[in-house]
């Protein structure tokens, strides 16, 4: 299965991101659509999860930079090369998502994207790297550039490189 339908990009695409940029969504958002992504991946064997309807969805899995333990996280990516660029939006609210935390302390990861399990280094994007992947993350998904708008921190972007 394609990561992304062209068809329901454009039918749908504009509703999901009036949607995902609401204010209530943000709220609900998190709780939900990780929970119901992890559901279907699990009840379809990996074939799919709602959000990569629309955008590249990956999962990411991190050491738990307190616990130790590992953690997975389902993330909307932007595949670059043979890595990807994944964004710490954490649907807009005022704290960095954990999985960020995880990465600066640990940078190896484990990234699961199209049934297939990759390792990789996690690398913070600052100053003009940053930048420059901001304008294409803000294309694929332009909640980023709402949500960037609307916090007083700096989204945490990264890119993953396959080791």
């Amino acid at each position: 299965m394609s990561s992304q339908s062209p068809l329901i990009q454009r039918l749908f695409g504009p509703v999901f991101h009036k949607v995902a940029g609401a204010r209530w969504f943000r709220r609900l958002g998190p709780g939900a659509v990780p929970k119901l992504d992890q559901a279907l991946h699990r009840v379809t064997g990996g074939r799919l999860m709602l959000s990569q309807l629309l955008v590249p969805t990956l999962y990411l899995t991190t050491v738990g930079a307190k616990s130790g333990q590992e953690r997975l996280s389902p993330l909307l990516c932007m595949p670059e090369g043979d890595g990807w660029i994944v964004v710490g939006s954490n649907f807009g609210r005022d704290k960095h998502p954990a999985w960020t935390g995880n990465l600066l302390k640990t940078p190896e990861a484990v990234v699961e994207y199209e049934k297939k399990i990759y390792k990789v280094t996690g690398d913070l994007l600052q100053g003009e790297d940053r930048a420059a992947v901001w304008i294409r993350l803000a294309e694929i998904w332009p909640v980023y550039t709402k949500y960037q708008a609307e916090v007083d921190r700096e989204l945490r972007v990264f890119r993953l490189t396959p080791r």
